[in-house]
């Protein structure tokens, strides 16, 4: 027999308050003098009760639809999918739904972020994006309704990010200490945020080693398992020993790169050994099975969807500092470099 659907009442008993603290809570009305501790045991007996107030009846109220648009670049990307997931649950207990777009990143903009918000009527807009930061800003800045980046940082922007510095300099860290000297990057796009910010970490790790960085060790692969195979065909080509370690930007360049190690009928880990930024559970699954530095995405789509909603109620929340690694997770791929 199927549980009658939870209302208001419902939740303000679970969480111990009154109906009116309840309701202003999930509705998010600005001034509010609530406790953190009283919000955030609203929030949970919400997402325990599987709460949905009636969008209908509030949009009428508020002249508010109650969804987020969330544009990814990458659908089949397992990083965007915990990000998705975050976003999602995160969305759903502050009263809000989720619409998810894909924006290719090969494709010109042409107004694609305003027409999403307007022909959706979406109250804001979460944005994952690999576009040009110039053009970005542009488009964002037409939308008319507030926005989030998501894993991207542009000066005077609102967005949640990732330490990737930090995560890049773990990986490195991880080979160096397994007794690697020639370590190599698979990195994500150059002129990106986070394409910057790993090869940094990178250089970080290098540099505290006392090990001199070598240009011609870090080949662009993006974001794709065609670029991380591509990139790992042009070290292998490279005049000289080899790396014995390698880096890569995301875990889906990894899987590219390491079908291209297979392909050459180099083994993994007894020549070279490999670390990805990022984990999912295919990181199991491949072989051998990937050694990643776990990341908080998950979060990250849930700090992004509740600083939106903060913005589309008319406050003017700070945007947390960048979330940091959750550490190694160490797994079949990495070893000791051969004698």
């Amino acid at each position: 027999m199927n549980r009658p659907r939870a209302n208001l009442k419902d939740v303000a008993g679970r969480a111990g308050v009154d109906v009116s603290t309840a309701s202003r809570v999930l509705a998010n009305k600005p001034g509010q003098r609530v406790a953190d501790e009283t919000r955030q045991r609203i929030l949970d007996a919400a997402r325990d009760l599987d709460y949905r107030p009636n969008a209908l009846a509030r949009g009428l109220r508020t002249s508010r639809t109650f969804a987020l648009g969330l544009v990814v670049p990458q659908l089949d990307n397992p990083v965007f999918s915990a990000a998705i997931r975050g976003a999602e649950m995160a969305a759903a207990a502050l009263g809000y739904s989720l619409l998810i777009s894909h924006r290719d990143p090969d494709r010109p903009m042409a107004g694609e972020y305003r027409r999403l918000a307007a022909t959706h009527q979406v109250d804001g807009l979460l944005v994952a994006s690999l576009d040009d930061d110039r053009n970005l800003i542009e488009e964002l800045g037409e939308t008319g309704v507030p926005f989030v980046l998501m894993n991207r940082h542009i000066d005077g922007m609102p967005g949640v990010a990732l330490d990737s510095r930090q995560a890049s300099r773990i990986a490195v860290e991880h080979l160096l200490d397994l007794g690697h000297r020639r370590v190599a990057h698979l990195a994500g796009r150059l002129g990106g945020f986070n394409g910057q910010a790993r090869i940094a970490g990178y250089r970080d790790a290098l540099e505290a080693a006392g090990i001199p960085f070598r240009p011609e060790f870090v080949e662009p692969a993006g974001y794709t398992v065609e670029g991380g195979a591509d990139a790992m065909r042009r070290l292998l080509a490279l005049p000289g020993p080899r790396p014995t370690g390698i880096v890569a930007a995301t875990l889906v360049s990894a899987t590219g790169g390491l079908a291209a190690l297979h392909a050459a009928g180099i083994g993994v880990p007894d020549e070279v050994s490999v670390v990805a930024i990022h984990d999912a559970p295919i990181a199991a699954m491949v072989y051998p099975a990937l050694t990643t530095i776990r990341m908080s995405t998950e979060e990250m789509g849930a700090k992004a969807a509740g600083l939106l909603v903060e913005l589309i109620a008319g406050r003017s929340p700070e945007a947390p500092p960048l979330l940091p690694p959750e550490g190694l997770i160490r797994r079949q791929s990495t070893a000791k470099p051969a004698t």
